[in-house]
């Protein structure tokens, strides 16, 4: 058994802001802007050898890769790891620490040191890897001609040691040095928080947590040179959690390595329970830096795997569309069930949606508006066959409510608030952030980028809000504060005039760090304050939102929420 716990920082995005000499984009990473020059592929041919320390594949495309058969001691290294990843003569794999799952194989189970590999050539254009570690089993395929390492993951149970499943692939710097800029760490000089997030000696931040983008939005990462590209392509993700929104670190690029990183669950800023019993799909795909495209694991069919489920085994929905949609918006259509998840668009023109290739069952069916759930329904998905879903109307949007007044729409989203921008690619105390001490808001001359997106108890925990009510406006009125997250127990108590609010209770969200590692996706939840007649005046009113919370933090890490939208109603 290991005695060293090896935690790598390395996380999964696409090259969105790349460094000088890159280019991104919300689909995925883009390679440089300098056409990479092509090289000849050094072709072998293709199949398995073995001896004594590794089982050696070559793709007879250029793409020769090793995997350690025993385990050789070392902490940073597992029998199960890959080895040696030379393509085009390149090696891209470090030789002092392993690419993996989790921090080996040896180490996902407590107790659990036994690592099983084996090896086979299945007729004459695939060959199969097959590591196995406690209750998860893993698998690198490669096809005939094909410079890719396909991966599977199946397991019947959570990995105990770090209580997340993630494939992590260890590249060496100068062998591809160009990645996304926010989760770049070379030149910082300092820790901003928790070891993790770091800094540059102008005090702009970096970490492997600002490479995150939403789920739903990528479906490529990697990292790249001038002449080549290492990408993981992902599958559907339905056996993930999360749903179409999460988001989660991706890469990370250090002094020594490129740290590029599936995760098929994790423990940060979690909504939901993992799913098990699926085989998680991934691809390692090498070229020459251009972007890859979708990649085919039809074959997998004939590959006897662990979880797989063919198209025949499978099911769809087609909704005949969906109204009462506000077209400033997208809309997805997600689906999720304790042992699946899907998502789909909306089209924006007919509010139609069709989601394929969905396991049988019952599934909770929800859409979202941007990123706000507004209407909830059920659905059964049979194989094999089409559910039709019937036209239907939006049934829960908070913003059908006539508002006297709102700052920002209910969305899920803080984006259109002071420093929303920001959020996911920076620590909210990099200097690039506008003062988060802001003034009084006045409705009718202020503006959403002028309220702040995030409040902490310690650091802008009261805001301002003015508003001028007519005679025939005073009534009883409702002040919602709808948040996306929360940190710490943190969440709004409002005071309007002199009638102060009950304290409200805590909404249920993750239990660890969001609003400081680049996600305010949590549970999106409204607050309600009912607010008598008699408490309201003609002319100025004046309400106060404050954070309260019974845990304690200091600045950054003290109790606080992400703001979804605040607006004035008349009680229902």
């Amino acid at each position: 058994m290991r005695t060293t716990l090896i935690r790598s920082a390395t996380a999964l995005v696409a090259l969105s802001a790349m460094m000088a000499g890159c280019g991104g984009s919300d689909a995925g990473p883009a390679a440089p802007q300098q056409k990479p020059a092509m090289l000849a592929a050094v072709v072998g041919s293709f199949g398995l050898t073995t001896d004594a320390t590794f089982y050696t594949i070559d793709t007879g495309a250029g793409l020769v890769f090793k995997i350690r058969r025993f385990d050789d001691g070392a902490s940073t290294r597992s029998a199960g790891d890959i080895a040696s990843m030379v393509y085009n003569g390149v090696q891209y794999q470090d030789p002092s620490r392993g690419t993996q799952v989790n921090s080996g194989f040896d180490f996902l189970y407590t107790g659990v040191s036994a690592v099983t590999v084996t090896a086979e050539s299945i007729g004459h254009d695939y060959v199969k890897v097959t590591v196995k570690g406690g209750n998860l089993t893993h698998y690198y395929i490669a096809k005939r001609g094909d410079p890719k390492i396909y991966m599977g993951t199946y397991f019947t149970t959570e990995p105990s040691t770090l209580n997340l499943v993630r494939f992590i692939a260890r590249i060496p710097i100068n062998a591809l040095p160009f990645s996304p800029q926010p989760s770049d760490l070379r030149g910082t000089t300092g820790t901003v928080e928790s070891g993790d997030i770091f800094s540059l000696p102008n005090g702009e931040t970096r970490s492997k947590h600002y490479s995150n983008m939403r789920l739903k939005d990528w479906k490529y990462i990697g990292a790249t040179s001038n002449t080549a590209g290492v990408w993981i392509v992902r599958d559907n993700q339905e056996g993930g959690s999360g749903g179409p929104f999460y988001r989660s670190l991706l890469n990370q690029a250090t002094s020594t390595n490129q740290e590029i990183t599936y995760i098929v669950n994790y423990g940060e800023a979690q909504t939901e329970a993992y799913r098990f019993n699926r085989l998680n799909a991934y691809t390692m795909v090498f070229n020459d830096g251009t972007p890859p495209g979708a990649v085919d694991t039809s074959f997998f069919g004939s590959l006897d795997l662990l979880g797989y489920v063919g198209p025949a085994g499978r099911g769809a929905v087609a909704g005949g569309g969906i109204s009462g949609r506000n077209t400033t918006h997208a809309y997805t259509v997600g689906f999720s069930n304790a042992g699946a998840q899907y998502w789909t668009d909306v089209d924006p023109v007919d509010g139609h949606f069709s989601s394929t290739g969905m396991l049988p069952g019952d599934y909770t069916m929800k859409v979202y508006k941007n990123e706000l759930e507004v209407d909830t329904r059920s659905v059964k998905v049979t194989a094999g066959a089409t559910t039709p879903f019937a036209p239907f109307a939006i049934a829960a949007d908070p913003s059908a409510a006539p508002p006297l007044w709102r700052i920002g729409d209910f969305d899920g989203s803080p984006a259109e608030f002071l420093n929303g921008a920001k959020l996911t690619t920076m620590h909210p105390s990099d200097p690039r952030m506008s003062s988060w001490l802001t003034g009084d808001y006045t409705i009718g001359s202020s503006t959403p980028a002028q309220f702040p997106a995030y409040q902490w108890k310690s650091v802008n925990g009261f805001v301002t809000i003015k508003f001028n009510l007519r005679k025939s406006q005073i009534a009883p009125l409702t002040l919602r504060a709808g948040i996306t997250t929360a940190f710490a127990g943190g969440r709004p108590k409002a005071q309007v005039n002199g009638w102060v609010s009950p304290n409200p209770a805590a909404s249920a969200q993750p239990n660890s760090r969001t609003l400081t590692v680049g996600t305010y996706r949590g549970n999106n939840t409204m607050y309600s304050f009912n607010i008598p007649a008699s408490e309201l005046v003609v002319g100025e009113n004046v309400a106060y939102l404050s954070v309260i919370s019974g845990s304690s933090g200091t600045t950054f890490l003290s109790p606080g929420y992400a703001v979804d939208a605040v607006d004035l109603i008349r009680t229902p």
